[in-house]
């Protein structure tokens, strides 16, 4: 069994962007894959641990809570596909855990992902 992690630096998006900057989440995506390329790839079945840490402008009086987490994590696990899980058979199918949680941070300077991937165990081959 083995963990890994990395703190990933960006802002988190969602799948979808109505408002504002339309290039940000593929930005976001493009940060994922590039900060997780060097992980090891995931080949059995895994727990994630990831918490989205969002600055203050993601949290609008409109929507205090801030984006949907299960729309952060479509983004998230999209990016994820091309590095991480890319050799896993069925690719993001190989979570078979997901501990998904969104903080607010107090800048944008602050904002990223930490990301924890745990194997927790092997499948016969």
């Amino acid at each position: 069994m083995y963990s890994q992690s990395v703190h990933i630096t960006g802002v988190p998006y969602a799948q979808k962007k109505t408002k504002g900057n339309g290039t940000a989440p593929e930005i976001w995506s493009r940060a994922v894959v590039a900060q997780t390329s060097n992980l090891i790839k995931v080949r059995h079945p895994c727990l994630v641990r990831v918490t989205f840490r969002l600055p203050p402008n993601k949290f609008p009086t409109d929507h205090p809570y801030g984006p949907d987490l299960d729309n952060l994590l479509k983004r998230f696990f999209d990016a994820l596909i091309e590095t991480v899980f890319s050799d896993a058979p069925g690719h993001d199918g190989v979570a078979v855990s997901i501990e998904a949680t969104k903080v607010k941070v107090p800048s944008e300077s602050e904002s990223g992902a930490d990301l924890e991937i745990i194997e927790i165990m092997k499948t016969p081959t």
